[in-house]
């Protein structure tokens, strides 16, 4: 029997197979048996036992352990699954607590060891433990004292590579783990170049002169016997400690719900509900409704806000749990979508919290389900693109400089390096392996068994640990995951609400959304598009859109939440859904059966939820095969014999009905078409709550809605337009002040002070002493108080007094850069006890100095990034434009000249290959217009940065929506300090 010890490519930065192409070579040379032993992972575990259970190999597991700079120690071999925990559990324990791999094994109940003569051996060896004596090194054996050991020895040959390529694969892999020259790559630490797969013969032949080693090999092989499950599921079984009381415990909470969502006696809420206890039930799913419930309960206790989105929100049941927010009833939403007897993937919620109070939900989901039961799921972070050329060029001695010309320009080659075309060449290998694993976005696993009987846990650096495994081969192998996001939009909704109870001693509701669609106050501003800071409904995209779509209610702006998306724009079916929406009479439906199920649209198929109700109305599919149908489409679906079937059944279905053939095959082609990129109703249901909580607060309370989006730091624009936003809502905005800012912005009445975390020099340790100071110890009251309570240094005081941040002395600022010299040349030491040493206040006399708006300005572009003044009070020219937003719609056809200040651009290609742009502005009265660059005029007058630019353009009008293409465009000059 051929035996061979394996690593695959997750033997990171090493490894060169996947686990798939080890399984089949082995398979096509004859072998019965393969280990697996990568270095410090056990990613490959799933697809290395599924892989050879597909080709008739049994598949053993092992660990080889390394320490942190990648020196060999031993591998770890699970004898039977007992085994796998115990490798698992070792290398975890390590990875949390810190620790290094101790140099000799720990004495494994259910392993073997191997250990090799080059990394070193124990006087001593266990009954379980053994050398492992690679081809090349049996000749050391005629002169080693273990030669007298031949019961400890095995024959240890190893794959890395399959062939000649691979070893150079292999050698530049290892050059970039070790982050040195190719050419100084240290041997010690990387495969031999024999250590691929080798014929019976050839091995019989290496080893001719040892048998005995084969032999012991091959025992220490057949003592092993592994039963990694791929099949069943892995998640915790029971909420309570049964599945009867889950039931009993979900029907109880769901019913309660109804009643505050429903009332008592709504029969089409009670009808759908029993429908889906049923399936959640059958399925085996009232855990997973349980813990989400628990997890969101846990949320609303310590006040956080959170939105339930996804398909998740097509259950009435999560609606009625308080797990989403979204109406299925209201919005005809399928339970379907998000689970049914046919479906085979898991159900999956996407719970998003606020960024700063996410990681406080996860350790409450490690504390409440004990941490051997909980993990991050992993993401395989690979080698692709412009990395790949980075990391080559350095393992060839390139200079940056020259890595960055071919990086940043691969087709210009007559700009490249002469060993650019090598690396292009050898990089092709590299392509797609992994090269670390990172944490997924918010996926978390709970499991029955502990975790290590699965895998083994990695410590990422934010403190919580992660499986070795990614979502795909979770879902194949039975784990559920828990979604637990964050995003910027809850946080500036939480702030917001936060700073009106403390402005304005008002306690506001955000979760009162039935109120907020039927405010009309609200739907005025939605269509107007007056959504600058609003969640998802903010971009210029998306305020055209909401424009030309004259949307005012929420049935609209979930559908313009899904349309925007680039797919459905880029296929033409975002222009037709608008034309129609304008011309309801002007187009018939493909089938007068359409009218009934998609005349919420038009005819159009905009949600994934399009596909199932076409599948089903019109081609009698039931709804579990529909949702079939649809994952088919958008390649999620692994059953291709179902999908083969479901496919024969709606041409069948099709004929049966009566239908013409070519209207059959029109349909299928426009679902096949539409699928790749729809967009889930629910998803876009959950994200229009969002901003209509958003623009209840921006409605009724703007000011303490910019400061929210301001210190939240993830929106569309930059600060600088949320704090000119701010501005035209009617706040007064000041520069930072030692004695008024927080660490983040802040309101008071209708006054908004930047917070110094804007002041892009200052050491945030030093701002945040500055508000803790003040807060123990009162205002600060002179410059020489400031640099006593906070020995403040010379540089970070300039950057200070240069803002104004000390403007509460009544002196300029050149008074008080005069004056610091002499405070600061006091020592620290007598700063501290400065009291003891006063002889009462100096004073100075100074001749006037001269304050300079103009200088006063450029401090602030180069402290803040932008000036607090109008950018148009900057220029030399009064001209401001012959016309403003508001007069754009009386002006259809006209070429106009108007003054913009830059705010934002977006570049596309034409079917040409051409650049062009579209761009977003603010007038002098301050309000947004957008512009069309086509690539003519892009190329002639391009954009030039940030400042005022004068555009010259046509005024055009897209279906109600007035724009400006520009013909020529020039930024404007400004005046000097």
């Amino acid at each position: 029997m051929i035996v061979f010890f394996c690593k695959s490519y997750f033997s990171l930065r090493y490894g060169t197979l996947s686990p798939e192409t080890l399984a089949k070579e082995a398979k096509a040379r004859g072998m019965e048996c393969l280990l697996l032993a990568d270095i410090n992972n056990t990613s490959a575990h799933f697809d290395f036992v599924r892989a050879c259970a597909n080709e008739g190999i049994r598949a053993l597991l092992g660990i080889e352990f390394r320490t942190e700079d990648k020196t060999p120690l031993y591998i770890g071999i699970a004898k039977n699954n007992q085994g796998i925990y115990e490798l698992n559990s070792f290398f975890t324990k390590h990875s949390l607590e810190g620790l290094p791999f101790p140099t000799v094994a720990p004495a494994f109940e259910h392993c073997f060891v191997v250990y090799r003569l080059p990394w070193g051996v124990p006087e001593s060896l266990r009954e379980n433990e053994f050398v492992g004596i690679a081809p090349y090194e049996t000749n050391k054996l005629y002169s080693s004292p273990w030669r007298k050991r031949m019961d400890k020895l095995i024959a240890y040959q190893n794959v890395c590579f399959l062939d000649a390529a691979g070893y150079e694969t292999h050698e530049l892999l290892c050059a970039i783990d070790q982050n040195t020259l190719l050419s100084k790559l240290d041997k010690r630490f990387i495969s031999h170049e024999s250590e691929t797969f080798l014929d019976e013969e050839r091995v019989d032949k290496l080893f001719e002169a040892y048998p005995e080693l084969l032999a012991n090999t091959c025992n220490l092989f057949d003592a092993c016997e592994i039963a990694l499950d791929t099949e069943s599921p892995k998640n915790r079984k029971h909420f309570t400690r049964s599945a009867k009381d889950d039931a009993k415990l979900l029907e109880k909470l769901t019913y309660e719900g109804m009643q505050y969502r429903y009332g008592k006696d709504n029969k089409e809420a009670q009808a759908r509900i029993k429908k889906e206890l049923k399936v959640i039930s059958d399925l085996g799913f009232l855990c997973y409704f349980l813990i989400t419930y628990d997890i969101v309960r846990y949320a609303q206790s310590k006040n956080y806000y959170h939105v339930g989105r996804g398909s998740g929100a097509n259950s009435i049941v999560a609606y009625c749990l308080k797990i989403t927010d979204v109406d299925p009833i209201e919005l005809d939403l399928y339970f379907e979508r998000f689970i049914n007897p046919h479906r085979t993937s898991p159900p999956d919620f996407d719970i998003d919290f606020s960024w700063d109070e996410r990681d406080d939900v996860i350790d409450y989901v490690f504390k409440r389900y004990g941490a051997e039961h909980v993990a991050l799921m992993a993401t395989y972070s690979t080698f692709k693109g412009a990395s790949i050329i980075r990391e080559l060029g350095k393992v060839f001695g390139l200079p940056k400089s020259e890595i960055d010309t071919i990086a940043d320009s691969p087709l210009e080659t007559l700009k490249h390096h002469p060993l650019a075309s090598v690396i292009f060449e050898k990089g092709k290998a590299l392509i797609e392996l992994p090269n670390h694993l990172g944490i997924h976005a918010g996926g978390m696993l709970i499991t029955e068994e502990p975790l290590c009987n699965h895998t083994a846990l990695l410590m990422m650096p934010k403190g919580f640990p992660i499986v070795h495994f990614d979502m795909h081969v979770a879902e194949e192998n039975g784990f559920f995951k828990f979604d637990i996001l964050s995003q910027r939009g809850i946080g500036h909704i939480k702030e917001t609400v936060a700073h009106v109870r403390r402005n304005k001693q008002v306690s506001v509701d955000v979760h009162r959304v039935e109120d907020f669609k039927r405010d009309p106050n609200i739907r005025e501003r939605l269509k107007a598009a007056k959504t600058i800071g609003c969640f998802y409904i903010e971009s210029p995209a998306m305020r055209g859109l909401l424009s030309k779509l004259r949307c005012d209610n929420y049935i609209s702006l979930v559908a313009a939440s899904s349309i925007i998306r680039p797919g459905v724009a880029k296929s033409g079916m975002m222009r037709e859904y608008i034309s129609r929406f304008h011309n309801p009479t002007s187009f018939q439906y493909l089938h007068p059966k359409f009218a009934e199920f998609l005349g919420e649209t038009y005819g159009v198929m905009v949600y994934q939820e399009d596909v199932i109700k076409v599948a089903h109305y019109f081609a009698g599919l039931d709804l579990g095969e529909a949702d079939i149908l649809r994952r088919a489409m958008s390649g999620k679906s692994r059953g291709k014999k179902e999908f083969e079937r479901i496919q024969l059944k709606f041409f069948e279905n099709c004929k049966a009905y009566g239908y013409p053939d070519a209207l059959a095959l029109e349909v299928w082609r426009q679902i096949e078409s539409f699928s790749g990129y729809s967009f889930c109703k629910a998803h876009s249901a959950s994200f229009a709550v969002e901003s209509y909580q958003s623009l209840f607060l921006k409605t009724y309370y703007p000011m303490e809605f910019m400061v929210g989006v301001i210190n939240n730091f993830g929106g569309f624009y930059n600060t600088e337009l949320y704090v000119h936003e701010a501005r035209m809502s009617g706040a007064t905005i000041e520069a930072p002040c030692v004695n008024e800012s927080e660490y983040l912005t802040s309101i008071k009445g209708t006054v908004i002070y930047l917070g110094f975390v804007h002041l892009k020099s200052l050491e945030e340790k030093l701002a945040r002493n500055i508000v803790k100071e003040r807060e123990r110890n009162g205002n600060y009251h002179s410059l020489e108080d400031f640099i006593k309570r906070t020995l403040v240094n010379k540089e970070q005081l300039c950057i200070l007094i240069r803002i104004g941040a000390l403007r509460f002395t009544g002196k300029s600022k050149q008074e008080l850069l005069w004056e610091k010299s002499g405070h600061l040349k006091l020592k620290k030491e007598e700063l501290a006890n400065a009291e003891l040493f006063a002889e009462g206040e100096q004073s100075y006399v100074l001749p006037p100095l001269e304050v300079e708006e103009m200088e006063a300005i450029h401090d602030q572009i180069e402290l803040l990034g932008f000036p607090l003044a109008s950018p148009f009070d900057l220029l030399k020219t009064s001209f401001r434009g012959d016309i403003m937003t508001k007069d754009l719609s009386q002006h259809i056809g006209k070429t106009m000249r108007m003054v913009g200040y830059y705010v934002a651009r977006k570049h596309v290609r034409t079917s040409n290959g051409n650049l062009m742009n579209f761009g977003t502005w603010v007038d002098f009265e301050g309000q947004f217009f957008d512009t069309t660059h086509f690539p003519k005029s892009i190329a002639q007058y391009p954009f030039r940065g940030s400042g005022c630019y004068l555009l010259l353009g046509k005024v055009v009008e897209d279906f109600g929506f007035p724009s400006l293409e520009v013909e020529k465009m020039g930024k404007l000059v400004v005046r000097s300090a």
